[in-house]
C-alpha cells in the first residue's frame, strides 16, 4: 500500500532536510570564527543562514527537476525517494517553486549585498546559476565529472569564507584553512551518493567522479578527504593563536573510523545509512569545530 503525503510533506521530502546540514555548517564555522575575532554580527550570520538554506534548497529542487528529466532518476533508483521520479510533483509545480526559492533567496540576499558590497552581489548570483547548472544547462556540473569540486568551493571554500568576509570586511588564511574541513565532509555526502548510484548513473551518462574513475578512486577520495578534515585543526593549532578547543572534532575519530568500513563492506540500498551518517558526521564536526573557535 502506498504512502499518501499532503503537500507539506511533499514539499518537505523535496527540500532533503537531511541535506540541509550542508547549508548550516559553512555559515556556524564562518561565524564561529569571526567572534572568535570579535567581530560577530548575529542579524548578518542569521540573513547568511537563511539565504544559503534557500540555496541549498534551490539545487535540491532543481536536482530532483532535472536527474528526472535526463533519466538519472528512474524506477529503479536506489537512493531515498524523489518526488518527481514518485509522481509527487509535476514538472510545472517544480519549475515554479525553484523560481520561487531563489527569488526568496536573491531578496535575503540582498541585505547581505547592502553589508559586503558588489563582491557579495556576484557571489550570489554566481551560487545561483551554479545551483541551477549543477543538473541543467548544456554542461551540468554533476554530469561531466564536476560536482564534486563545486561542492567544495561552494559549501566550503565560498560558505565558510563568504560568511567570515561578511562579519570581518576581511579575508585571512585562518579562513581558508577553516574552509577546508566544511568542504571536505559536504563533498564526502556527494561522493557516498555518486558510489552508491554508479551503475544506474553510467546507464543515464550521468559522468560522476565514480563512473570516469571507478568505485575504488572513490573510496579513496572519500578517506583523503576525511584525513584532510582531520589535519586541519592540527595546522591552525600550531600556526595560529587558537586554544586546545580547536582539537574537539577528533571526538569524532570513531563515527570516521565507521564510515570507512561501512564504505569498503556495504553495497546498494545499505549505502542510504553511510548517507546519512555522513550527513550527520559533517555536521558533528562543523559543530565542535565552530565550538573549538569560540570556546
Amino acid at each position: 500500500m502506498e504512502h499518501s503525503y499532503s503537500k507539506a510533506e511533499i514539499w518537505i521530502l523535496a527540500s532533503r532536510p537531511k541535506t540541509l546540514f550542508a547549508a548550516f555548517v559553512p555559515i556556524i564555522v564562518g561565524s564561529s570564527l569571526a567572534y572568535a575575532e570579535g567581530q560577530l554580527d548575529i542579524f548578518i550570520a542569521l540573513i547568511t543562514l537563511i539565504c544559503t538554506t534557500l540555496l541549498q534548497i534551490g539545487t535540491n529542487f532543481a536536482n530532483d527537476l532535472f536527474d528526472h528529466l535526463r533519466g538519472a532518476d528512474n524506477k529503479k533508483r536506489i537512493g531515498p525517494l524523489r518526488v518527481m521520479n514518485s509522481g509527487l510533483v509535476t514538472s510545472k509545480q517544480m519549475k515554479k517553486a525553484l523560481v520561487l526559492v531563489f527569488a526568496a533567496a536573491f531578496i535575503f540576499g540582498l541585505v547581505l549585498v547592502d553589508r559586503g558590497g558588489i563582491l557579495i552581489l556576484v557571489i550570489g548570483l554566481i551560487s545561483i546559476a551554479a545551483a541551477i547548472a549543477y543538473t541543467a544547462g548544456p554542461f551540468p556540473l554533476a554530469y561531466n565529472g564536476l560536482g564534486d569540486i563545486a561542492s567544495f568551493l561552494f559549501f566550503g571554500v565560498i560558505g565558510t569564507v563568504g560568511t567570515y568576509y561578511l562579519q570581518t570586511g576581511s579575508v585571512t588564511s585562518s579562513a581558508l584553512l577553516a574552509a577546508i574541513p566544511v568542504g571536505a565532509l559536504v563533498t564526502n555526502i556527494i561522493v557516498v551518493n555518486n558510489y552508491r548510484d554508479v551503475e544506474q548513473d553510467r546507464i543515464a551518462g550521468k559522468n560522476t567522479l565514480a563512473v570516469k574513475l571507478g568505485e575504488t578512486f572513490s573510496r579513496y577520495e572519500y578517506i583523503i578527504l576525511i584525513t584532510c578534515s582531520f589535519i586541519v585543526p592540527l595546522i591552525m593549532y600550531l600556526y595560529y593563536d587558537f586554544s586546545e578547543w580547536l582539537f574537539l572534532p577528533y571526538l569524532t575519530f570513531p563515527i570516521a573510523y565507521k564510515l570507512i568500513v561501512m564504505m569498503y563492506n556495504y553495497t546498494g540500498p545499505q549505502l542510504n545509512k553511510t548517507l546519512e551518517l555522513t550527513a550527520k558526521f559533517s555536521a558533528l564536526y562543523g559543530l565542535l569545530f565552530a565550538l573549538g573557535f569560540i570556546l
